[in-house]
């Protein structure tokens, strides 16, 4: 995670003990010094130490015990099981509900919503074009039921397709779904029974949770850095004691943190998932918006024995409201067909087939490579902004892709509070703690960069920023 400045002491202690812990410096299960013998061998201030400390808590590297000090996590006392620790799902959807509603009210300034909402980001007079073409040629397509897997047409684009993130599948092996979402949900219910334990990543996507509650699962998050992604070694941890029955990832372009694993580390996921036979169900909804100059592969492309399920879906980038998504079901496939047929049958012949044709033409590669520009450079716009208006201690991860990264505000801002603050001024944000079972992150929130960069955003990012100042006491408008 890059920080806004280097000059904050806090931080700076953070990252040394990170890095400590580590490289084993600091073991697992060893106690920290006090927090006075550790600000005077510093020479800093005692709330600098505490600052530092809560930091590494927030890492999950750290854990406080009553009447004893501060210890460093074990890779098993890292992990959160949230049958037991989890925020009520009431509590989520009920927030989750707040929000929605602010952002479908034109009144507000959505500087959070991970769905860009004008036709500049999408090739919509195209796909227009292309589905009164098909009507024309084909109107019975329209008195048609359309049956599962969905239309072959668009499963063949979409397996030709996945050959640029590595991937080698077999058209009947796709099925098309109602979006991510279901892909999700189907990949869960064909995968999982009531009462397994699922390994999610953390932060993670926040519908994840009630989904996962909904089909009586539980869960267990991993530590997740923002650079390296989900922590194998906890993960094989995991795997070993046999704790898990499926994990869920997003191995590239993370949402919330934005970034991509290395090759090294997802071909080691790989093997993981398949030499224990755990399903990965891997969630690749924005793997194709990377900003590098070659695409990473998907994990999905190191599948040995078919363990690994791949979930992605054209709402980010072509047809939101199309609702057109898929799965590659490796050998679950079969079990998904039949799954989708008693779920929800089959999506819309018309808006499948569209969406074929115009991969066909090969309009979508050109679409891509400028929407990954304009993303990139709307990233870059968005970190300037924050480094302008945002405290001393913001920190701001680096997206590999994608539109959406992760703000982490002094440890006093509780941005559950500035949430419902800035509700007050019509802006409207998601609040960390949605994005963990367990309801960490709560001076942490996502920012979305899917918006037109005009006065409206830049004023909301002001205003959050100046609310964020004021609660901490903080300057802001820290150079790099």
């Amino acid at each position: 995670m890059s920080t806004i400045t280097n000059e904050i002491r806090y931080l700076q202690l953070a990252d040394g003990l990170t890095k400590a812990i580590n490289n084993g410096s600091l073991s697992a299960g060893s106690r920290l010094p006090s927090v006075r013998s550790c600000a005077q061998s510093h020479q800093v201030s005692i709330n600098t130490v505490v600052a530092a400390y809560r930091t590494l808590e927030d890492r999950g590297l750290i854990e406080a015990r009553p009447q004893s000090g501060f210890y460093v996590c074990t890779p098993s006392s890292a992990l959160v099981p949230t049958a037991s620790a989890s925020k009520p799902v009431d509590e989520v959807l009920d927030l989750i509900e707040t929000v929605f509603a602010a952002q479908s009210n034109p009144i507000f300034t959505n500087i959070s919503l991970a769905c860009p909402q004008t036709s500049d980001f999408y090739p919509s007079a195209k796909l227009g074009r292309v589905m009164a073409s098909l009507l024309r040629r084909q109107p019975d397509l329209i008195s048609k039921y359309a049956l599962p897997p969905g239309s072959h047409r668009l499963r063949q684009q979409i397996a030709r397709r996945g050959l640029t993130l590595g991937m080698v599948t077999n058209p009947s092996e796709i099925t098309i779904t109602h979006g991510c979402m279901e892909a999700l949900q189907l990949a869960l219910r064909v995968t999982t029974k009531p009462g397994d334990c699922v390994g999610l990543e953390s932060p993670t996507y926040f519908y994840l949770m009630p989904l996962l509650a909904s089909l009586g699962l539980r869960t267990i998050e991993i530590p997740t850095d923002p650079q390296q992604g989900l922590s194998l070694d906890v993960l094989e941890l995991l795997l070993q004691e046999g704790r898990l029955n499926a994990v869920i990832a997003m191995p590239t372009v993370q949402n919330p943190l934005g970034y991509t694993m290395p090759l090294a580390a997802k071909k080691r996921l790989a093997n993981l998932m398949n030499d224990h036979q755990v399903p990965l169900i891997e969630d690749g909804l924005y793997a194709e918006i990377q900003f590098g100059s070659s695409l990473s592969p998907a994990v999905k492309a190191f599948d040995r024995d078919g363990w690994i399920l791949f979930c992605s879906s054209f709402t980010k980038t072509l047809a939101p409201d199309f609702r057109i998504g898929w799965i590659d079901g490796g050998r679950f496939s079969e079990a998904l067909h039949k799954l989708k047929a008693v779920s929800s049958m089959a999506e819309p012949a018309l808006l499948s087939e569209t969406l074929a044709l115009f991969l066909e033409s090969g309009g979508y590669d050109h679409h891509l490579r400028g929407l990954r520009r304009r993303y990139a450079t709307q990233v870059e716009q968005a970190r300037i902004l924050i480094n302008r208006h945002f405290p001393l201690g913001t920190k701001a991860t680096r997206p590999a892709g994608g539109f959406v990264f992760w703000i982490e505000l002094p440890p006093s801002v509780d941005t559950v509070a500035l949430y419902h603050q800035m509700l007050q001024q019509h802006i409207c944000l998601t609040p960390g703690t949605l994005y963990s079972p367990s309801g960490r992150y709560r001076h942490a929130f996502r920012l979305s960069c899917c918006y037109p960069f005009n006065d409206s955003y830049t004023w909301a990012l002001a205003v959050v920023g100046a609310a964020a100042c004021e609660i901490s006491g903080l300057p802001a408008g820290v150079g790099w």
